[in-house]
């Protein structure tokens, strides 16, 4: 079959691979009808995301039909549309029992590999790197589905790929992030960084009753989504003072409610900024926490941090005593997708969002390496990119 793999420092090449075959009986196999590229896809392009191998199948976002189910599987029938969570999730052990599907004990064959940088192994991740279960990603032709009763979630309507597929991270995503900025009625919410996952966190921002959103990036084409279909005030921090502008917004005392959606690659500027870069390319920092700095010193006292943003490892210069001086609550981690499906299915069927307004690209996966491309210089306007076997 066909798909995008991993061969180094941006070096993403479509290849021809073996087909997935049913390991276990709880495994399925789904042909893939639609998959996207996510801003996390970009971490591995950029070579920093540790446990990469040659050849590695990339992509987490995947939707399709079931081809092949295993004699254990009991929820999903050969025919069946569904859309598939990036967290693989066992459904049995203590994490899953508890709804915190990221952290699932089971799932991660190399869990030892993890527990040593990490001191307790998350989830096995759908093409994100063996540190985190070197399961082959949904960037291809047909994905095994480990698990396959504990996620998938089957799509009876008949609602286009492009309004259903972001339920496979995205979505969840940005309304995992808002939902963990414990946001309150009248709460002004500032959002650093207006990609996909930053959108949704506007989106959901609002859907849990925020009363206003600034949204905080540098691609223009960004912010004037965030703009249209968020209805957020907007700061390009390339033009002004991300802090000076928001205490101006906020009559000093800053946004009650921040959220992260940048990570480890976090654009900053003058000194500091390119200071973060040269640390990161000579790896005596795994991450630009750039974003996070800004973030502590713009939030509110008593205000709360959240974090989907994916970080690496260690970043320099964090500071914490503002955060504990100022009664920060932070909330972090990989999104428990399988929590949010039904009920963020449901705000789809009813006509309370259409998640397809942030596509802004949709090729055929042979020109997924042309994409990668695109969307990590930004260029052509792209925010998100569907591919399509």
């Amino acid at each position: 079959m066909r798909a995008l793999t991993w061969h180094g420092e941006q070096d993403v090449r479509v290849s021809d691979v073996p087909e997935p075959e049913i390991v276990n009986p709880t495994d399925a196999i789904i042909e893939i009808t639609a998959t996207a590229i996510c801003g996390s896809d970009l971490h591995l392009y950029n070579g920093y995301m540790p446990g990469m191998r040659e050849g590695d199948v990339l992509g987490h976002e995947p939707m399709g039909e079931v081809v092949e189910v295993g004699e254990a599987v009991e929820t999903l029938e050969v025919g069946d549309r569904v859309v598939v969570p990036f967290t693989v999730s066992c459904g049995s052990c203590w994490f899953c029992e508890n709804e915190l599907y990221s952290l699932c004990d089971n799932s991660n064959p190399n869990a030892e590999m993890a527990r040593k940088i990490m001191g307790h192994s998350p989830a096995g991740l759908l093409g994100f790197s063996h540190m985190l279960g070197g399961y082959a990603g949904g960037q291809a032709e047909y994905l095994r589905v480990p698990y396959a009763d504990v996620g998938p979630i089957v799509i009876e309507s008949d609602l286009p790929d492009e309004q259903v597929l972001f339920l496979s991270d995205i979505f969840p995503t940005g309304y995992m992030a808002a939902e963990n900025a414990e946001i309150e009625d009248e709460d002004t919410v500032a959002v650093w960084g207006c990609g996909p996952v930053g959108q949704f966190a506007i989106q959901s921002a609002r859907l849990l009753g925020a009363d206003r959103v600034i949204a905080i990036d540098r691609i223009s084409e960004r912010l004037e989504m965030a703009r249209e279909h968020g209805d957020a005030e907007t700061i390009d921090f390339e033009s002004e003072d991300v802090y000076e502008r928001l205490m101006e917004l906020t009559g000093d005392r800053g946004p009650d409610r921040c959220i992260d959606a940048v990570g480890t690659e976090a654009h900053g500027t003058g000194v500091v900024g390119a200071a973060d870069q040269a640390k990161q390319r000579a790896h005596l920092q795994e991450d630009r926490p750039h974003v996070l700095r800004q973030a502590i010193k713009s939030c509110r006292k008593g205000g709360t941090l959240s974090v989907p943003g994916v970080y690496l490892g260690r970043g320099d210069n964090v500071p914490l005593g503002p955060l504990m001086n100022k009664a920060i609550t932070v909330k972090t981690g990989q999104t428990h997708v399988q929590r949010y499906l039904d009920p963020l299915l449901e705000t789809i069927e009813e006509g309370e969002i259409d998640p397809s307004f942030v596509v802004t690209h949709q090729e055929p996966l042979e020109k997924g390496p042309e994409m990668y491309e695109t969307f990590n210089e930004k260029d052509d306007g792209c925010i998100k990119t569907i591919l399509t076997p």
